[in-house]
């Protein structure tokens, strides 16, 4: 540790999921010797969600054997089960809705995103009525389909809805899923792999409505009866899984006085805070999910990721800065990555496809379904996506972090002969029922603010 770090003191860790675990025990081997809190609003201790869309939902594991594993042990006072409710920035408290306070001299915000629930409050509690954020959801889901439901409908075909949908058939269980945008991934992957991921769905049994809303649900002696959609038609199903993305947990920093709102808490590459003006804060950082950050490589806009790869590298970054001076702090410059498993096959991102105005596919082909396909945005190579080619990936990262130029060079045996760029079609997110998991938030703050000027 740096002869000027910081190593004592009082250090609160908001969120204790994945990215507040690694931050804690980053600090810990980084030589940190104070007192470490960390703060979950779940009871359960730190574990990990990638598998509950997954093995989970497939009753290959159980919900509660999705535990992360420990690095090392953190020394910590832990307070699970209790939520944060508000932030002092000046008398540096943590509030918690127990009534309790907790001070700090440095902290981390890592409260992460949650479901977006369904708009109807009343529709959102009939027996059947799913979301999939939590290890509690997804066991109670699992159950519902080892039960044997006669149909599930999902609604929203982002990557979330689209595991679920991959789950219910390799079960054997008649899903139908409903997706206000042109094809499922649409958002995340842009036109030609989303039309790519329709045939699979279709392919594979799925009843695929695109270009549709569920405009109600409907239910009968408080039991889901099925779905009424926006071009008049019915779905009778007995569960309904919403899957309209998620939404950044930032309603207890109202009024903090931080840089916080829908998007997310906006932060510089450091992963220090900024307040409501923009000025980058000394004490409080942020990590994982809820953050909003600038990446270079995408021309400083801010960037949220719900990605696992990303939670925990920004997490290591954060837990560094927080104990280090700054000339030894590091910026957290990572390449996003994000991976998915649905209907036989792993599709693998890196970069941001959404940041991008051509895609070209540069190895394989969709009729083969094994390709790659590159994204780029005026001229250079911004994100390659894989369909079980994944070993390529690497290869597609140097690209991006050297800002190659658009459309890539022949760099493979198996490249198309005729491999031409067409437009990515990246649809605008209002369209979609799904959110995606790369959000490019843009240069301009969540609201408006009154400047306030000193007197003269």
């Amino acid at each position: 540790m740096p002869a000027e770090a910081r190593s004592d003191g009082r250090i609160v860790i908001v969120g204790a999921s994945l990215a507040g675990l690694r931050a804690a025990e980053t600090l810990r081997d980084e030589g940190f010797s104070g007192e470490l809190t960390l703060v979950g609003e779940e009871p359960h201790p730190p574990y990990d969600r990638p598998p509950l869309t997954k093995q989970v939902l497939l009753g290959r594991v159980r919900a509660d054997d999705v535990g992360l594993p420990r690095r090392r042990a953190v020394e910590a006072r832990w307070k699970l089960g209790v939520r944060a409710s508000g932030l002092d920035l000046y008398g540096k408290k943590v509030l918690l809705a127990n009534g309790e306070q907790l001070p700090f001299d440095r902290l981390l915000i890592a409260t992460g995103t949650r479901a977006r629930p369904w708009p109807d409050p009343d529709a959102a509690r009939l027996d059947g009525v799913f979301t999939v954020r939590t290890r509690d959801d997804a066991g109670r889901l699992a159950e519902r389909f080892a039960a044997g439901p006669r149909r599930v409908l999902v609604i929203g075909a982002g990557f979330t809805g689209s595991e679920i949908a991959s789950a219910c058939r390799e079960r054997g269980i008649e899903v139908t899923v409903a997706e206000r945008g042109p094809a499922p991934l649409v958002g995340a992957l842009g036109g030609t792999l989303g039309a790519f991921a329709a045939r699979m769905q279709r392919a594979h049994g799925v009843d695929l409505r695109c270009g549709v809303t569920v405009t109600g649900l409907k239910g009968a002696d408080g039991r889901l009866t099925g779905a009424e959609l926006s071009d008049g038609g019915r779905i009778d199903a007995d569960i309904a899984v919403i899957a309209l993305g998620a939404v950044r947990n930032t309603e207890w920093l109202a009024g903090s006085g931080l840089a916080a709102g829908p998007r997310g808490v906006a932060c510089d590459a450091g992963c220090r805070a900024f307040d409501m003006y923009g000025i980058v804060t000394d004490d409080i950082f942020v990590a994982g999910d809820v953050a909003r950050f600038p990446h270079p490589l995408f021309e400083y806009q801010m960037l949220s990721l719900e990605h696992w790869g990303n939670a925990v590298a920004q997490a290591e970054v954060a837990a560094h800065n927080m104990i280090s001076s700054g000339p030894h702090r590091r910026p957290h410059l990572t390449v996003p990555a994000f991976w998915s498993s649905q209907f036989g096959l792993n599709i693998k991102s890196i970069g941001v496809p959404t940041f991008s105005d051509q895609v070209v596919v540069a190895q394989g082909s969709p009729e083969e379904g094994r390709l790659v396909a590159v994204y780029g945005y005026r001229g250079r190579v911004t994100a390659a996506v894989s369909v079980n080619r994944a070993k390529w990936l690497e290869h597609y990262r140097r690209l991006i972090e050297t800002a190659a130029p658009f459309p890539p060079g022949p760099g493979a045996a198996d490249r198309p002969e005729s491999a031409e760029p067409v437009p990515s079609d990246v649809p605008d997110p209002k369209v979609l029922s799904h959110g995606p998991t790369v959000a490019l938030t843009g240069h301009l703050p969540d609201r408006r603010l009154t400047l306030v000027r000193p007197g003269g």
